[in-house]
C-alpha cells in the first residue's frame, strides 16, 4: 500500500511540496531501474501509431518518432513497461484488500452521486411553494441535473483514457467541485440559480457514473470484473431507491433544502476518503509518469512509454476524435446503440415512477410523504431476492465459460431473456392494480418486479458491450450514461401529462408496450451478436 500511496492526491500533493524529495519511487532511488524496465527494438521501420486502442502495450515499437515538424526525436526508442509479472505498481498486482478498498469507494460515490438526483423529489412542493413555481419548473430539478450526468462522461472519460491525465485526479477535483457547488444550489436565493447549478453539480458528479467501471476493469482480472461491475452498478441502484425514502421524511421535517445537505455531507465524507486513499489505477498513466521520471533521473530521453509513443504524432483533430469516441461509438456501433437503448428505458420508466408514485399511493391509497418513499423498498426486496442467483450464475456458468477456449461475449446474454418479460410484466401489473378496489401491497409487489430486470439486464447488457468493446470501456460507459440520463430526464418532464391524460393504467399500457419491441434485441443479440461483431473495426 505504502508504494500506491504516493499516487493518490495526497501523495502527489506531499510530492510536490516537497520538491519529489518525500515519498520517492524506487526508480527514483535506484536509476538503474531502467533496464529492468526496457524493451529495446532492434528494428528500424516507421509506422504510423494507431489511435484507436485505449490500452497501453508492451512490445515492438517504431524506432523512429517524429516530432510535428518532421525531426527525428530518437533513434532508438527505449519502451518503459512494467519491472515484471509482479511489478506492485501493476494495478493487477495490488493487495486484494486495496482493491476492495477502491471498489468501496467507487461504490459509495456512485451511489452518492445517483441519491443527489432522487432525493430532492420530495421536496418539490415545499420548492415550488418557497419560489411560487409550477410543477413542471419544479421537475427540472430533477432533469437537469440527470442531464448534467449525462452530459459529463462525455468529457470525463475520454479524458482518463489519455496518459497524461489518467483517472484519479478527474474523480477527486471534479469531487471537489461537486461539492462546492452544493452551497449555490442548497442557499439559491432563487430558482433560476437553483436550475443552473442543479445543472452544474450533476455535470461535475457525473465522472463516478462511467468511469468507475474502468476503474474496475484497472484493476482486476477478466473473470473477477463481472462480480464487481455487477456490485458497482446495484450501488448506482441503490441511490435512486433510498433517495425518495430519505427525502420523503427528511423534507417535510426540515425543508428541501436538507435533501440537498445530506448527500452534500456524504459526498463530503468520500472525497476526504479519496484523497488519502484512491491511487492512480490507469496502467497507460502510471507507465507514462514512469518514463518521465526515469527521463528526468538518467538524462536518456530515449526512454518513453507505449502510450506516449502512441501519442506522439496526434494532432488536435487526433485529440478532439477522441474526446469525441464516446459519442461515435454510440451512432456507428449498432451493438452499444441497441443495448444503451435499452438500459436507458430501463432508466427513464424508473424516473417516470417518481412522479408517479405520489399519484398512486398518495391520491389513491392516501400515504403521507414519508410512506410514499417506503414504497420504493419492494425494488431494494426484489433486488436482493434476485442478486444472489445472479451472482450464482456468474460463478457456476459465467465464469467457468470464460476461462475456457470457447468463450464467446454472447453467453453473458442468457439472464436477459428473463429481465426482457420482466419489465413488461412489471408495467402492466404495477399500471392496472393501481386503484382503490385493490390493495395497496399488490402494486408494490408488481412495482418490485421491475428490479428483476434491473440485476439481470442491466448488468449483462454493460458486462457485454464492456467486454466487446473492452479497450474502450470508460468511453462505452459515458455513451451509456449519456443515454440514461437523457432519458431519466425527459421522461419525468412528461409523466404528469402523460398519467394525467391517459390515467395510470393506461399510462403504464404504453410504456410496457414499448418494452415489449425490444424483447427480440437479447434473442438477435445472442444467436447473430458474433456475426454482427465481425462487421465492426471496434468489436473484440
Amino acid at each position: 500500500m505504502a508504494l500506491q500511496f504516493r499516487n493518490t492526491v495526497f501523495g502527489q500533493l506531499v510530492r510536490l511540496v516537497s520538491g519529489n524529495k518525500a515519498m520517492r519511487y524506487p526508480d527514483e532511488r535506484d536509476s538503474s531501474l531502467w533496464k529492468k524496465a526496457c524493451q529495446q527494438n532492434s528494428s528500424r521501420q516507421t509506422s504510423r501509431p494507431s489511435h484507436d486502442s485505449d490500452k497501453d502495450t508492451e512490445g515492438d515499437v517504431t524506432d523512429e518518432q517524429k516530432t510535428n515538424d518532421g525531426k527525428d526525436v530518437t533513434s532508438d526508442v527505449l519502451v518503459v513497461g512494467w519491472y515484471g509479472p509482479d511489478d506492485p505498481e501493476n494495478p493487477q498486482n495490488w493487495l486484494i484488500g486495496l482493491k476492495h478498498l477502491l471498489t468501496a469507494q467507487m461504490c459509495l460515490l456512485n451511489f452518492a452521486v445517483y441519491i443527489a438526483s432522487s432525493i430532492y423529489v420530495p421536496g418539490e412542493p415545499y420548492l415550488m411553494e418557497e419560489f411560487g413555481v409550477d410543477d413542471e419548473v419544479a421537475i427540472l430539478g430533477l432533469s437537469l441535473f440527470t442531464f448534467g450526468y449525462g452530459v459529463g462522461p462525455m468529457l470525463w472519460s475520454p479524458l482518463s483514457e489519455m496518459p497524461r491525465v489518467g483517472r484519479n485526479g478527474i474523480f477527486f477535483w471534479t469531487l471537489l467541485a461537486f461539492v462546492l457547488f452544493q452551497l449555490a444550489v442548497g442557499f439559491a436565493p432563487n430558482i433560476a440559480v437553483f436550475l443552473v447549478f442543479r445543472w452544474v453539480t450533476g455535470f461535475c458528479g457525473s465522472p463516478c457514473l462511467a468511469t468507475g467501471g474502468g476503474t474496475i476493469n484497472d484493476i482486476y482480472p477478466q473473470t473477477e470484473v463481472p462480480y464487481f461491475l455487477c456490485i458497482w452498478s446495484w450501488a448506482g441502484v441503490l441511490g435512486p431507491v433510498f433517495g425518495p425514502i430519505i427525502g420523503g421524511y427528511l423534507a417535510p421535517a426540515m425543508g428541501w433544502r436538507w435533501t440537498i445537505w445530506v448527500f452534500t455531507f456524504l459526498c463530503s465524507l468520500t472525497l476526504i476518503i479519496m484523497f488519502f486513499f484512491f491511487p492512480e489505477t490507469s496502467a497507460s498513466n502510471i507507465l507514462y509518469n514512469r518514463a518521465k521520471r526515469l527521463r528526468k533521473t538518467t538524462g536518456n530521453n530515449r526512454l518513453k512509454s507505449q502510450p506516449e509513443i502512441d501519442s506522439a504524432h496526434y494532432t488536435p483533430k487526433d485529440n478532439l476524435i477522441l474526446l469525441g469516441r464516446a459519442f461515435s461509438l454510440i451512432f456507428t456501433e449498432p451493438i452499444v446503440l441497441f443495448m444503451d437503448l435499452y438500459a436507458a428505458l430501463l432508466y427513464g420508466i424508473l424516473f417516470v415512477w417518481f412522479e408517479s408514485f405520489p399519484l398512486v399511493f398518495g391520491d389513491i391509497y392516501h400515504f403521507g410523504p414519508g410512506e410514499q418513499g417506503l414504497v420504493f423498498f419492494s425494488i431494494l426486496v426484489f433486488t436482493a431476492l434476485t442478486a444472489p442467483f445472479y451472482l450464482l450464475w456468474i460463478a457456476k456458468s459465467l465464469v467457468p465459460a470464460m476461462e475456457s477456449d470457447k468463450f464467446k461475449p454472447e453467453m453473458l446474454l442468457p439472464p436477459t431473456f428473463i429481465g426482457c418479460f420482466s419489465l413488461p410484466i412489471c408495467l402492466f401489473w404495477y399500471g392496472w392494480t393501481s386503484r382503490e378496489d385493490v390493495h395497496w401491497m399488490v402494486p408494490v409487489v408488481g412495482s418490485g418486479i421491475f428490479a428483476i430486470g434491473v440485476v439481470t439486464l442491466f448488468n449483462s447488457v454493460y458486462m457485454y458491450i464492456g467486454i466487446v468493446y473492452a479497450q474502450y470501456a470508460a468511453s462505452i460507459f459515458a455513451g451509456a450514461t449519456l443515454f440514461r440520463a437523457a432519458f431519466g430526464a425527459s421522461f419525468p418532464l412528461f409523466a404528469t401529462s402523460l398519467f394525467d391524460r391517459l390515467g395510470i393504467a393506461p399510462g403504464n399500457s404504453l410504456l410496457g408496450s414499448i418494452t415489449v419491441l425490444f424483447i427480440p434485441i437479447p434473442f438477435i443479440l445472442y444467436h447473430y451478436g458474433e456475426r454482427i461483431r465481425g462487421w465492426s473495426n471496434h468489436a473484440g
